[in-house]
């Protein structure tokens, strides 16, 4: 793999980073600002909507820009919005900080994919952007845990402070090992996006995505709370229990990707049966220390495990349904994922402060992806009825 591949892998970690980090940091951003937990809660809601509108609309506006330059440029701003965040004196500059590195985010994968796409002959490609996205993974298992430990040891700002410090390594690595000819690719315009959300059968699969993704973060959202305030865990712990946590996603991403490689539909219905089954049982094991960490372990697995599938049916869908504009409906499937996220972190919110309490937010998530179950279930049933074969497109579409 060429080391500019490197370049963008440790840019995605870092963006990851950010991403998730602030999970872990919740119940101290909550005491050191002097708001409740559902307030907090609005900065990963926030942030994952900064995600959902920011990237199609900012992708289709930059695609005459160098893509060099605007990797550059698009690093600069994670650098300059995750410095806002640790400077922050209040709530809401903190929620401005975390806007501009959403809109750093999202563009970054749009265009950062088909970078990494171009750096390698063509039999590698896949391999490449897997690549580029494992900078995601480790993030999750390595950089949130610690950045939750710094966070608790020295403040809050520390850890968006060593966010930002990674931000200049990857803008380093990136004007360095990035060649000045990256071919560009053809920007997607806002016509391109429109007619990809005219489909109703893509539409299905962007609100399985929403639901079954974001049903985890009702909880995930709140998870160091639940941790210390249910469960009964030190405040210390808690990034421990974070890496066991990340480990599993990680493990749960490789594995759904090799289940769903032949039918993702299949793989899908089971997947979310059982994360909805797992996230009713964390309901009653949060209580419970020893119960609580195979729970985790096993809500971590399966609340990934389903993106490979949701990610690889939405491709093979939008062939059929929409087959000039499959990239658009990659584009807006990772939206999706973010509009999930910024749902349940704002249900979450709501569960918290109503009369529920920390402990029912897992149960609540089972609602949302049982709701992605079924979903999954009349999609199936749809492509039973309409192939996915081209000329069935007209039909199916």
């Amino acid at each position: 793999m060429p080391l500019a591949l490197f370049a963008l892998t440790v840019a995605a970690y870092a963006i990851g980073t950010t991403e998730f980090v602030i999970v872990g940091l919740l119940p101290t951003v909550a005491n050191d600002l002097h708001i409740d937990l559902p307030l907090a809660g609005l900065i990963v809601s926030v942030y994952a909507l900064g995600v959902t509108f920011g990237a199609p609309i900012l992708t289709a506006l930059t695609g005459r820009i160098d893509r060099k330059h605007l990797l550059l440029g698009l690093m600069a701003l994670f650098i300059v919005g995750n410095t806002m965040a640790a400077l922050s004196p209040g709530y809401v500059p903190l929620l401005v900080a975390r806007v501009l590195s959403a809109f750093a985010h999202g563009v970054f994968f749009s265009v950062g994919s088909t970078i990494a796409a171009d750096l390698v002959p063509e039999d590698k490609r896949a391999s490449a952007i897997a690549m580029m996205f494992m900078g995601l993974a480790v993030a999750i298992v390595t950089g949130v845990p610690l950045g939750t430990l710094i966070g608790q040891t020295f403040g809050w700002r520390a850890t968006f402070a060593a966010v930002a410090a990674l931000g200049v390594i990857a803008f380093v690595g990136l004007w360095v090992l990035l060649p000045s000819t990256l071919k560009k690719a053809p920007a997607a315009t806002i016509g391109d996006q429109v007619r990809v959300l005219g489909s109703g059968r893509l539409l299905i699969v962007f609100a399985m995505t929403a639901l079954g993704y974001g049903g985890t973060f009702v909880a995930f959202t709140f998870l160091a709370s639940i941790l210390e305030q249910v469960t009964g865990f030190h405040a210390s712990s808690v990034s421990l229990i974070l890496v066991l946590y990340g480990i599993a996603i990680a493990i749960g991403n490789v594995a759904g990707g090799r289940l769903a490689n032949r039918d993702p539909v299949r793989a899908l219905v089971w997947l979310f049966a059982a994360q909805a089954l797992v996230l009713v049982v964390f309901g009653f094991t949060a209580v419970s220390p020893w119960l609580t960490i195979p729970t985790l372990a096993a809500l971590g697995f399966l609340s990934f495990a389903n993106v490979p599938g949701l990610q690889i049916y939405v491709v093979q869908l939008a062939s059929v349904v929409r087959p000039a504009a499959v990239d658009v409906a990659s584009a807006l499937n990772i939206a999706a994922f973010n509009l999930g996220i910024a749902a349940g972190a704002w249900v979450g919110g709501l569960v918290v402060a109503s009369s529920l309490g920390l402990g029912a937010t897992p149960w609540i998530g089972a609602i949302f992806v049982v709701a992605a179950l079924v979903l999954t279930l009349w999609s199936g049933a749809l492509d039973r009825r309409s192939p996915l074969h081209p000329e069935t497109a007209a039909s199916a579409a």
